[in-house]
């Protein structure tokens, strides 16, 4: 059982199945950007790529009116399903391909710490798994594959004035994540930054992305929470 340590909402305890992917720092790190958001209380959250439903049950802790989870994996929904229940805490699960359980649907907060490992061969990287734990961390050539999407599509799910907060490492280019949400008329800022060794899947492939120029020389990344509102 792992204990989000944040210090804004009540303590949430989270398990994991078999086949789903524990939460780490970066995890911990966007849930605490999020319940320090003024806008959340009474806000309906959309929480894309739940895995065990650590920043739905956040969300919903943290005074959220609605909490809307989408994973494509049915393990990650029976987690997130058992969290909630253990949290005390109301989540709609749906289950389907990013937005395409909420194509109708718009929300004030839509929250992601989707896939963003890069591969280690891009050529390997040109699809994603489509079944197995892999689709938790492997985010294509370059770690943008559903980033890029998200952006696409994201503002036509947020009210206005609505936020969008998602997850990434400085291995994936700030700067274009900032472009896409600006690409879309959206403000763009980054909100929070954390800086710290490379993670442990990431270390297994750091002298590949080192040799493809996505990693500097150094064992570090940096961990950027970024947001983007709708005019």
């Amino acid at each position: 059982m792992r204990r989000c340590p944040r210090r804004h909402t009540r303590v949430v305890r989270i398990i994991t199945i078999r086949g789903v992917f524990a939460p780490r720092s970066d995890t911990w790190l966007l849930a605490e950007v999020l319940t320090a958001q003024a806008e959340l209380e009474g806000a309906e959250v959309l929480d894309l790529g739940t895995g065990s439903g650590a920043i739905a049950v956040a969300a919903a802790r943290g005074g959220a009116r609605s909490v809307t989870a989408v994973d494509v994996s049915r393990r990650a929904l029976a987690c997130a399903r058992l969290n909630a229940r253990l949290n005390g805490a109301r989540v709609e699960p749906r289950r389907g391909d990013l937005f395409a359980p909420v194509h109708d649907r718009r929300f004030d907060i839509v929250v992601s710490n989707p896939p963003y490992l890069p591969a280690s061969d891009p050529q390997v990287g040109r699809r994603l798994p489509v079944r197995g734990a892999a689709r938790a961390w492997e985010g294509g050539c370059d770690g943008r594959r559903l980033l890029e999407r998200i952006c696409a599509q994201v503002a036509d799910h947020l009210r206005p004035g609505g936020t969008v907060l998602l997850m990434q490492s400085s291995v994936n280019g700030l700067g274009r994540t900032l472009d896409a949400l600006e690409a879309v008329d959206l403000r763009a800022d980054v909100v929070a930054r954390r800086r710290g060794p490379l993670g442990p899947l990431l270390s297994t492939r750091a002298d590949a992305l080192r040799a493809r120029g996505l990693i500097g020389p150094t064992d570090e990344e940096e961990l950027h929470v970024v947001r983007g509102r709708r005019r």
